[in-house]
């Protein structure tokens, strides 16, 4: 019989419009399962001058390549040469070169370059380096889904706990993603399992609890290395603006950094995969077995390894020790797998997972009698079973190793064979390899709707307590509001962009934008200051006194008390009006608020614009830095001023002398009327400025106002503050609470005189304040929590309890309360003790009691939750007698 052919190389198209080389390409390309093809597009776009032989770039002199290394550099290499010819016209590639390299795909036997433009190519594009980048990114990638799914099989051989992997997401940025994902995962391939436990008292230690952080590192640091080597692979190289040889070193530093993380990780996964391999080995019965496994490489063998790989040289040298030491980390993987499979199949209380029929997820199938009849006595032991993700991920494992041989004897020749064929199962090159992990992913994805949901970064749910406390601030904050004649406006949640650009400074850069929907560029607002200025301006008002309170969006780093989605409460008042006459009033409200929310001691600091700006042209401030210069000012409150001074020297261009005289001022700060005596005094700079003057005459007339209106002890004068927004032009204020709980920031504000008219022709004054109520409910939840009181979630005052299951009944009473005005629900249970505990944990003042005997004579009982007091009432009265009881509790 003839031998059959081997079967024929895949393709790997080269330059075609759209086409993308991976590294999974590249690694296929070195080892010659594939051959390169040129996209006929390509060709044509290629010289066919004669060559012009150019001396090889120094970085690819004198290396001394593998094979598999030439192959893969030399593919790089034609892509690179093919992507450039397609981005500029004017480089001179020829066909000869490109063809030459896809013939032999060999980059030391190649034959010189043919132009100065390959030449270039050739030593900015770092190919060699690329190369082993790539080869080492596709080799890492699956092992991202099989180190997590090894780590579960070895969790379920040692009968671990899963308390390994109570690893939350939280909302607010203080958990890390990865390392979520990874608890979250291996937790989903055992779930169902009945080996490991789920109270702590499992044999879990340092070899699981370490396995979501080592892991989430490793998934980190593969993806930042891919996002790399994508680019580098598919970049064309742009000619003539920089030295090439440079840029090639420069691509191999780069990306030498992002291996060396990638490295760090893979040595920290070797160390827990060695751990968990020998602690599951341990729990083999057979001494012999349990030593011979427990050898091998340990601790230091790997450090020595490491080392080795860490060392400092050229580009090359380090890729290619890191790529060996990737595959001696597949090695270990492969391993564990094995030991863990021994341990499973050598412990007869597990029950094996068998691939037939509809237990190919996980459980067996049980041989029965002959005629399906069991014997008397035929009593079997129930077994414990693997999870369902965990039995699958072992039926594969166990086929490819055993090559679906049963497997009579487990012995340590028998564990070397499999840790063998695991290793080769774990290579790219092996056909199955995808198959594994694609049952891995599925496995994960499938238990999406079983797996608690996350909400995103930055955002928070409120349950009923919390909705409670809200509601009330929000009946407190509006009444305020209406108590000045403030009117309700509502605007859309997102705003044109170009209405949102321009208008926050540096913080423009928060603005969450939305993807391109019908040819409308959109962002989410970020406060609801400009909204209120677009209104204005586009339905042409003249005076209006307005407030909001909604949502907005900041895309912020999320922390304690920072957050992406987040309420704001705004009162505004826009038009023309007498000096100081809107502007007193809205810190008014400000500290009205702020009193009847009754939140502790808070202080209101405030200045001026103009002030602040007669301060910096004092100090010798360029009149176009002034923005950027408030911005860092703006920062004392959270950076000591040597931190700012730095910030204004280094990144702002201000002088070491103009940061001192800058810092002498803004350290003037305190009582409002003694400030501004201090700041008018003779011989004060701030006298001999124009904007000082007229800033310092209207404070003098809105300190004067607030005394008198009883606010001005609130206030503290305060040139520090600068708050950094671009449209602020007059007074400016920012309220800080002084209690126990740090939250900053609870309310700021200003006047914006030129706001409304960058969107009209006609200039609208205007003035307001933003109560940061998120970090105000923070406050009150903390007070509530002090108090150790019940919050209470809803305001029904009666229940009426219906002693049994009639529906009819309650619905007859229950509605008559309605009716009446009432606030009142009603519950269905035999159990006396049912109603009253669920009156008692909500708050519920009142109750109905309505049984068999109340409904015979025509009465109700009503008891009095809180003096613990009950009264028969007849049945037609209830309804009086209870409004009665309520309107004088």
């Amino acid at each position: 019989m003839d031998t059959p052919p081997p079967p024929a190389a895949a393709a790997v198209t080269l330059g075609g419009k759209g086409v993308v080389l991976t590294p999974a390409a590249v690694y296929a390309l070195s080892l010659g399962l594939a051959d390169p093809v040129i996209d006929p597009s390509a060709l044509q776009r290629l010289s066919n001058r004669a060559p012009s032989p150019q001396e090889t770039p120094k970085s690819l002199r004198e290396l001394a390549l593998a094979p598999h290394e030439s192959r893969a550099a030399a593919a790089v290499l034609l892509n690179k040469l093919l992507l450039t010819a397609a981005d500029s016209s004017s480089a001179l590639v020829t066909a000869a070169t490109a063809t030459t390299l896809a013939g032999s795909l060999d980059l030391a036997a190649a034959p010189p370059l043919a132009s100065r433009d390959e030449a270039a190519v050739a030593a900015a594009s770092a190919p060699v380096a690329v190369a082993l980048a790539a080869l080492i990114d596709c080799c890492a990638a699956p092992l991202v889904s099989i180190a997590d799914a090894v780590a579960a099989l070895s969790c379920e051989a040692a009968r671990g706990d899963l308390v390994a992997f109570d690893v939350p997401a939280s909302g607010d940025g203080l958990s890390v993603k990865d390392e979520a994902d990874v608890a979250a995962d291996v937790k989903t391939l055992l779930l169902g399992s009945k080996l490991v436990s789920t109270g702590g008292g499992g044999a879990s230690g340092a070899f699981f609890t370490k396995v979501p952080a080592v892991n989430g590192a490793f998934r980190e640091a593969v993806r930042a290395l891919h996002k790399r080597v994508r680019v580098e692979l598919n970049a064309p190289v742009k000619l003539g603006k920089r030295d090439a040889g440079e840029t090639g070193e420069g691509k191999e530093e780069a990306l030498m950094v992002f291996v060396a993380q990638l490295t760090r990780s893979v040595h920290a996964m070797c160390k827990l995969s060695i751990a968990r391999a020998r602690f599951c080995a341990g729990s083999i019965a057979d001494p012999e077995l349990r030593e011979k496994l427990a050898g091998g490489t340990n601790a230091d063998d790997l450090t020595g390894m490491f080392a080795k790989v860490t060392i400092d040289s050229d580009a090359v040298s380090f890729l290619r020790r890191a790529y060996s030491y990737l595959l001696k980390f597949r090695d270990f993987l492969a391993w564990e797998a094995a030991v863990a499979m021994a341990v499973i199949e050598m412990d007869s209380s597990i029950e094996k997972p068998q691939a037939t029929g509809e237990n190919e997820a996980g459980s067996s199938t049980e041989n029965k009698q002959a005629g399906g009849k069991k014997e008397k006595g035929d009593r079997k032991s129930k077994k414990k079973t693997l999870g369902k993700g965990t039995s699958a991920v072992l039926m594969l494992l166990r086929d490819h190793a055993t090559d679906g041989k049963a497997v009579p004897c487990v012995n340590s020749a028998l564990l070397a064979d499999w840790g063998i064929e695991l290793s080769l199962f774990f290579d790219p090159k092996c056909p199955k390899l995808e198959l594994l992990v694609k049952k891995v992913k599925e496995i994960v994805e499938s238990n999406e709707v079983g797996r608690l949901p996350k909400i995103p970064k930055g955002t928070r749910d409120f349950g009923r307590e919390q909705m409670a406390i809200r509601e009330r601030a929000f009946a407190i904050i509006t009444g305020v509001f209406k108590m000045h004649g403030g009117v309700a406006l509502d605007t859309p949640v997102f705003e044109l962009r170009e209405t949102l650009m321009g208008k926050y400074g540096e913080d423009s850069k928060l603005i969450y934008d939305l993807a391109d929907q019908g040819g409308e560029l959109c962002s989410l607002r970020y406060d609801l200051t400009v909204p209120f200025a677009r209104y204005v301006a586009m339905n042409n008002i003249s005076a209006i006194k307005r407030y909001q309170i909604a949502k907005v969006y900041r895309r912020d780093n999320p922390s304690k008390g920072r957050y992406r989605e987040f309420y704001q409460c705004d009162f505004d008042i826009a038009g023309v009006y007498e000096p100081m006459e809107p502007d007193f009033e809205v810190i008014k409200v400000l500290t009205e608020l702020l009193d009847k929310l009754d939140i502790g001691v808070y202080e209101v600091k405030l200045n001026h614009r103009k002030l602040l700006d007669g301060m910096l042209e004092i100090c010798g401030v360029p009149a176009e830095k002034f923005r950027t210069v408030c911005s860092s000012i703006d920062k004392l409150d959270k950076l000591t001023f040597e931190e700012v001074k730095k910030e204004l020297v280094e990144e702002k261009g201000v002088s070491d002398e103009t940061a001192e005289n800058i810092g002498s001022l803004v350290k003037t700060k305190g009582l409002p009327l003694e400030v501004l005596l201090e700041l008018r005094k003779e011989g004060s700079k701030f006298m001999q400025n124009e904007g000082s003057v007229a800033a310092l005459n209207e404070l003098e007339i809105l300190f004067k106002a607030l005394e008198k209106a009883n606010a001005i002890d609130r206030i503290s004068f305060d040139l520090s503050l600068a708050r950094g927004l671009d449209y602020y032009t007059g007074v400016i204020y920012e309220a800080v609470f002084k209690g126990a709980t740090q939250v900053g920031s609870i309310a700021a504000g200003g006047r914006y005189d030129k706001l409304v008219g960058m969107f009209s022709n006609k200039q609208v004054p205007a003035v307001g304040v933003s109560l940061g109520i998120e970090r105000v409910f923070a406050i009150m939840e903390q007070q509530e929590k002090d108090k150790n009181e019940v919050i209470r979630a809803t305001e029904t005052e009666v229940l009426v309890s219906i002693l049994g299951k009639d529906l009819v009944l309650a619905a007859e009473l229950v509605n008559e309360l309605w009716s009446a005005g009432i606030k009142a629900e009603f519950k269905l249970t035999t159990r006396v003790q049912n109603h009253i505990k669920y009156a008692t944990q909500t708050g519920i003042p009142w109750m109905v009691l309505v049984g068999e005997s109340e409904m015979k004579e025509g009465k109700v009982k009503l008891k009095d939750i809180r003096a613990n007091q009950e009264e028969e009432v007849l049945r037609k009265d209830f309804v009086q007698v209870l409004k009665q009881r309520l309107s004088n509790p």
